[in-house]
């Protein structure tokens, strides 16, 4: 079985995050960039399925070289080789473009995604993959087991779970508990040092969206304490400024 898995490098949750360039340009200086921890469950779930002999997991990163050390991270955690495909992460559509045109003739049993990346949010590309493959995709999964030759996928529904079994080659996009994310161990943090990375350019396509600015949301205003005697206050306040009633 071979499964290739789509990992983002991705600003870690604890970062202060500002903008340059009159808000048009992400500040990157003193920024720790981490693997994306949705895409971490979608590595760890990948290496279990493959584990004992059972197949290979390569890693995908659309980055520049900046992004290497959080890809030897995924190859410390036991991927088995990686791919760096050599451009700055446009958008949704620009990452599922490059990482289709790669896995096109690899011959991947399974792609794995997260669900989304914590920077963006945008929950696309695992269903652009598809797409662009011609196979199927299956978003936000709970559960995924091989039984047979067939894959059996749960997810979540509103009042209650869908399972979904998918012969042949599919993506699917990781939730939680999928898996648990994997620690590296010392072992794995050598062995990182010497397995392939290999670099690859990308290929040509229309730019479809741009960024022209950021925003930061607005800093939370102080508590307002109303004594509980004064409920007609507080009613307005909820009305006027709060906008809830």
């Amino acid at each position: 079985m071979k499964i290739l898995v789509c990992i983002s490098n991705v600003p870690d949750t604890t970062t202060k995050i500002t903008f340059t360039n009159d808000n048009t340009v992400f500040n990157t200086a003193g920024v720790q960039f981490i693997v994306n921890p949705y895409d971490e469950i979608a590595l760890a779930k990948a290496i279990a399925l493959t584990e004992g002999g059972n197949g290979s997991v390569t890693v995908i990163n659309v980055g520049e070289v900046a992004t290497e050390p959080t890809i030897r991270k995924a190859l410390a955690i036991g991927a088995d080789d990686a791919v760096r495909v050599n451009a700055a992460p446009r958008d949704a559509y620009f990452v599922a473009k490059q990482i289709a045109e790669y896995a096109k003739d690899k011959d991947f049993d399974i792609i794995l995604t997260g669900r989304e990346s914590i920077d963006y949010n945008g929950n696309q590309v695992a269903a652009m993959i598809g797409e662009f493959l011609d196979i199927p995709s299956i978003s936000i999964i709970k559960k995924l087991t091989i039984d047979g030759g067939a894959a059996v996928l749960e997810r979540e529904i509103e009042g209650g779970k869908e399972v979904v079994n998918v012969t042949g080659k599919f993506v699917a996009s990781c939730a939680e508990g999928v898996a648990e994310p994997k620690i590296p161990n010392m072992r794995g943090i050598m062995s990182a040092r010497s397995k392939p990375l290999n670099v690859v350019e990308p290929v040509e396509i229309e730019t479809l969206s741009e960024i022209v600015k950021f925003d930061v949301p607005a800093a939370r205003g102080a508590v307002k304490l109303i004594p509980a005697e004064d409920a007609e206050k507080l009613i307005d306040l909820l009305h006027s400024e709060a906008k809830v009633i």
